[in-house]
């Protein structure tokens, strides 16, 4: 009867651990957007427009990102005067601007269907209401990022497909401690050339613009980005993600 006791005393602890963790990740997310605008207003955003400059190696890139609800995207540079889409996604098809011919390629059916699986679902952070696009986190501990306490977050969203297999897709967040706000993003590539390479990213300068919370300062593979603007809820045409008919229809071999 004690060692049945004991065994249900554990348990029962056990339960109230997990318990507690999880209710401390959605206290820190419930945190993060009431200190960033509230949850309510993040949940009104229907499309969102940044501008700004990449450092290349001292050289200066303007850079334009448009973002929709429906999950359509499109980054634009500005090259020597010449406006040019890096990448875009109507919704169905991601493709890319062939920086060696400058001609217009849709990428492959894969790399496609991974972005249609989380661009709608992570407009506008794949926390915002998360536990209804089935994803799950967890509170892995603290961690000190370049000197500052954060809680470190794990993101667990839709698997993805890689080569053919089906690959799980994880992202650790950190959020400081103070502000409850995300200074830094960690993920492994899992295809191309830096395959199997975990990059981090880092976020910081939070400013509020339209009643929300954005970081004016990035980087994104380790390269610089600083934003000069943020446009909330902009009426943006369609055609800046369609891919050029003009073009015909070149398309990357899967």
């Amino acid at each position: 009867m004690k060692k049945l006791s004991l065994i249900t005393l554990t348990l029962f602890f056990l339960g109230i651990t997990t318990t507690f963790q999880a209710q401390t990740v959605d206290e820190i997310i419930a945190n993060y957007f009431e200190n960033t605008g509230g949850k309510a207003a993040w949940e009104k955003v229907t499309s969102l427009k940044y501008a700004g400059v990449a450092d290349a190696q001292g050289m200066e890139i303007p850079w334009t990102m448009y973002m929709t609800q429906d999950g359509k995207q499109a980054l634009t540079i500005d090259l020597q005067g010449q406006t040019m889409t890096q990448f875009a996604f109507d919704g169905e098809t991601m493709w890319t601007t062939n920086f060696m011919t400058m001609s217009p390629e849709k990428s492959d059916t894969e790399t496609s269907g991974n972005i249609k699986k989380s661009s709608a679902k992570n407009f506008p952070s794949p926390f915002l209401n998360y536990k209804d696009k089935g994803y799950t986190v967890e509170l892995i501990g603290d961690e000190t990022i370049e000197g500052t306490e954060t809680f470190k977050i794990k993101l667990v969203e839709d698997p993805i497909m890689v080569d053919g297999v089906e690959t799980p897709s994880i992202t650790f967040y950190y959020f400081e401690k103070e502000n409850f706000v995300p200074i830094a993003l960690e993920t492994e590539v899992k295809q191309g050339p830096m395959a199997g390479q975990t990059i981090k990213d880092i976020m910081s300068d939070y400013q509020e613009v339209g009643g929300l919370i954005f970081p004016f300062s990035m980087t994104q593979g380790g390269q610089p980005l600083t934003v000069k603007t943020i446009e909330v809820n902009p009426e943006i045409d369609n055609t800046i993600f369609a891919f050029p008919t003009a073009a015909g229809d070149s398309e990357k071999k899967e």
